[in-house]
């Protein structure tokens, strides 16, 4: 079956077409590869890559962890490691980036082509001002010096919709929200008025409600400034909402390309159709429901109380802080809920808005500053430390980023057998026994045992994570963002696992997410976080079929969904719901 994309000699062909009847591409690839020589061999990653990127245009770049989306980048910029090899050609603006020299590529980077990057956090200097970073961009070019470059940056923060850019282009990187500092980047990048912008990842750290402002911030540039701009991600929802052209790759090869509605609506290749079907979806239709896990239509009361079930976790009137030079800072008021043995309450809202605070304090890791927090009937704040830790037994918990929270001097055996060796449990032959129960547990092979974190993949390494947490067969799991760092296949499969896992241990789970259609499949009741007080709370069904306050309304709305008309559609629908809001 022929696929949209070709072999390297035909892409060539198909391009040298494109090229006689359209304007010159700000970005082109023709026949790259990119090879890197190791330790033990060469290892080839990128394959025979021919694409190009027009100016005006959104190409994404589409394929999980491995594929080559980011070493094709790499190429772009002329950042391709000391050990790496590249061959074929790339052209910006006509002029062979592969043929230059250190120095000329210099004077490019910034000036015609420029990148944003997925953590903010690593492109910015924490020892800088903003003002110094941004001035400092443009002074290396030769763009505006001085006062004109200060008063340039405060144009570009006020471009990208800082509040108050005059007074805080003089602050550091740290005194600005995440979904700033990613804006703040985006200034950087346009400083010098490129006419090519990569952008890798650059919102999959990001709030839902962020990431569509920093979408909508792209695709202003690119109308007004006729930036183009290669999109690299793998996030179907977000190639929805930007793409004009998608390339879809895997082990480094081309293997579809075409426009968004033909990739994400009738996809050619297995490949392809595989990453779709992983995608989480977000049912949001009357009677469209996820065909994961049956969620009951009956409306849970504030706070549900189950009688028939045991009561794993109960919030009474909690309140929570953060101690700063001896005084408390409030930051979660008067939150209630309950969470019975075998369900799952999705904790979703925006960063800041007192998820992970709570996850915490059910861990015993922050002191409850009122109210009540029972952990199967016993008040936490109340017990002594001796109890403390033995209500900490019964709880497990998995972290966002699997390869900080392993420990890579333990091997996997000893990693997944610590819970029970800190809380003398069994001997070291059911530890050993344990442990390989939990490995096939999570659907991973006994030999693993041996092995050390960093000859895993990350979504191996997340298995891991959970058996860990499982070891104890405990009765409460927190879950702080499992799932985002992984790609969407990963992802998919260990959100299968999850569930199973669940229905297997009937533990009862607080998942912390920012991901709508995560919590759409697994959870069995939301509650909805601003700013530290619950905005609404209720099942599944309720709070996103039928949201009835302003706020879980935008946070859905802003969710993407991989389908260019629908996503269109919902754009649309977004921008009416925040003028009706008072909030454009």
């Amino acid at each position: 079956m022929a696929y949209r994309s070709a072999a390297p000699a035909t892409q060539e062909e198909v391009a040298e077409a494109a090229r006689v009847e359209r304007p010159e591409a700000a970005l082109s690839f023709q026949d790259v590869h990119v090879s890197f020589n190791t330790e033990f061999s060469t290892v080839e990653a990128v394959k025979g890559v021919s694409f190009d990127v027009m100016p005006g245009e959104v190409v994404a770049v589409v394929g999980e962890s491995g594929s080559g989306k980011s070493v094709t980048s790499a190429a772009a910029m002329g950042l391709v490691p000391k050990n790496g090899t590249v061959s074929g050609r790339v052209y910006l603006n006509g002029q062979e980036i592969t043929a230059m020299d250190p120095t000329q590529l210099r004077r490019l980077r910034g000036s015609e082509v420029s990148m944003v990057f997925q953590e903010p956090m690593t492109a910015l200097n924490p020892v800088l001002r903003v003002s110094d970073q941004l001035k400092e961009a443009m002074e290396v070019h030769g763009v505006a010096f001085g006062k004109d470059a200060l008063a340039k940056g405060v144009e570009l923060l006020e471009l990208v919709g800082i509040p108050d850019p005059a007074n805080r282009i003089f602050e550091y990187p740290h005194q600005f929200s995440g979904g700033q500092r990613q804006r703040i980047v985006i200034a950087m990048a346009i400083a010098c008025n490129p006419s090519m912008i990569i952008a890798d990842e650059p919102t999959t750290a990001l709030d839902v409600t962020v990431q569509a402002e920093i979408l909508d911030l792209l695709r202003r540039l690119k109308d007004e400034i006729n930036t183009a701009i290669m999109l690299i991600t793998h996030n179907m929802g977000v190639v929805a909402d930007m793409a004009d052209r998608v390339v879809v790759m895997f082990q480094g090869e081309v293997v579809e390309s075409g426009t968004a509605e033909q990739i994400l609506m009738s996809p050619q290749h297995p490949y392809t159709r595989r990453l779709l079907e992983a995608m989480p979806k977000l049912h949001q239709k009357q009677g469209a429901e996820s065909p994961r896990v049956k969620v009951s239509e009956e409306p849970v009361e504030q706070p549900g109380t189950p009688a028939a079930a045991e009561i794993a976790i109960e919030a009474k009137d909690l309140a929570l802080a953060y101690k700063n030079r001896g005084k408390g800072i409030r930051v979660v008021e008067g939150v209630n809920f309950t969470v019975p043995r075998g369900e799952i309450l999705g904790l979703v809202g925006e960063s800041g808005s007192g998820k992970s605070t709570i996850a915490k304090a059910v861990l015993g890791l922050l002191d409850v500053d009122h109210g009540e927090l029972l952990i199967r009937g016993r008040n936490l704040p109340t017990l002594s430390r001796k109890d403390r830790k033995a209500v900490r037994k019964d709880i497990g918990v998995v972290f966002q980023d699997p390869a900080a929270s392993l420990d890579p001097r333990f091997p996997i055996g000893d990693i997944i057998a610590e819970p029970m060796v800190v809380h003398n449990v069994g001997s070291p032959k059911d530890r050993k026994e344990r442990a390989a129960e939990l490995l096939e547990a999570v659907k991973l092979p006994r030999s693993v045992t041996n092995r050390y974190p960093h000859e895993l993949s990350g979504g191996q390494r997340q298995r891991i994570s959970i058996a860990r947490a499982l070891s104890l067969s405990p009765s409460i799991l927190i879950a702080d963002e499992p799932t985002s760092a992984l790609d969407v296949s990963v992802q998919a499969r260990v959100l299968e696992m999850f569930i199973e896992l669940q229905e297997q241990f009937e533990f009862a789970c607080l998942f912390v997410t920012h991901d709508l259609a995560v919590v759409d499949q697994l959870a069995n009741q939301i509650m909805v976080l601003e700013k530290g007080r619950v905005v609404e709370q209720g099942n599944k069904h309720q709070i996103l079929r039928e949201p009835r306050m302003d706020y879980t309304k935008r946070l859905l709305a802003a969710a993407p969904v991989p389908d260019p008309q629908e996503q269109r559609e919902r754009r649309e629908a977004r921008h009416q719901l925040l003028a009706a809001q008072g909030l454009l």
